[in-house]
């Protein structure tokens, strides 16, 4: 990627990204790079329950401040956010705040999805953590893998919308993902063009790019 100047991202729940830092840089001086890691809660009891051998998402917000800190254009995802589970205002305000302090670039809040073999282990945890939360999940996904729109937007709206999401836009420190249909705010005044170096051209065999 970053030998060939191609635009990319990462996404993940894992603070490790960073030993990559140096690397990551090096894209980012060529091309557009950015970052994004999950964080679907803060309470210890949740976290534990819904992602154990996971990283803390504490130490995955400290890395989204290193991250931050080095240059690399880093945003934080709620997700997935789970109703009964982590959807509560009260579990997502700290979040907001953190990702504010950290230097977060942008939040968003993304439902869960139980695409494929997924949605039976899912269901399997429900049925020995969360028993009572199962009438209410077998109507939200009776229809597939995703919840329908309504809830997927209330969902977002912990974060695109309400009092934290004001706070933190007043304090210009995290831009959050606007509801759907809400307009759009008007883009930043755009800085310097990244250094990009042409894709080189292979002399020592067949002209490949005529295939593009």
């Amino acid at each position: 990627m970053r030998d060939a100047a191609n635009p990319c991202s990462i996404l993940t729940k894992s603070p490790l990204l960073l030993r990559d830092l140096d690397l990551m840089q090096q894209i980012a001086e060529r091309t557009e790079f950015s970052a994004a890691v999950s964080v679907p809660t803060l309470d210890e009891k949740a976290w534990r329950a819904t992602e154990p051998h996971t990283p803390n998402p504490r130490a995955r917000l400290e890395a989204v401040a290193t991250l931050t800190r080095a240059g690399i254009r880093t945003g934080v995802l709620v997700a997935p956010l789970m109703p009964g589970i982590n959807d509560a205002p009260e579990q997502v305000a700290p979040i907001l705040e953190l990702a504010s302090e950290a230097g977060a670039a942008y939040v968003s809040g993304i439902a869960l999805h139980l695409r494929g073999e997924v949605k039976g282990l899912f269901f399997d945890w429900l049925r020995a953590h969360r028993p009572k939360l199962i009438p209410r999940y077998e109507a939200l996904y009776r229809r597939g893998a995703y919840m329908p729109v309504g809830e997927r937007e209330r969902l977002a709206g912990l974060v695109a919308g309400g009092e934290w999401a004001e706070r933190q836009d007043a304090r210009g420190r995290v831009r959050a993902a606007p509801e759907p249909g809400a307009p759009r705010p008007e883009p930043d005044a755009p800085g310097p063009e990244p250094h990009r170096e042409p894709f080189p051209r292979r002399t020592d065999g067949p002209d490949q790019q005529r295939l593009f």
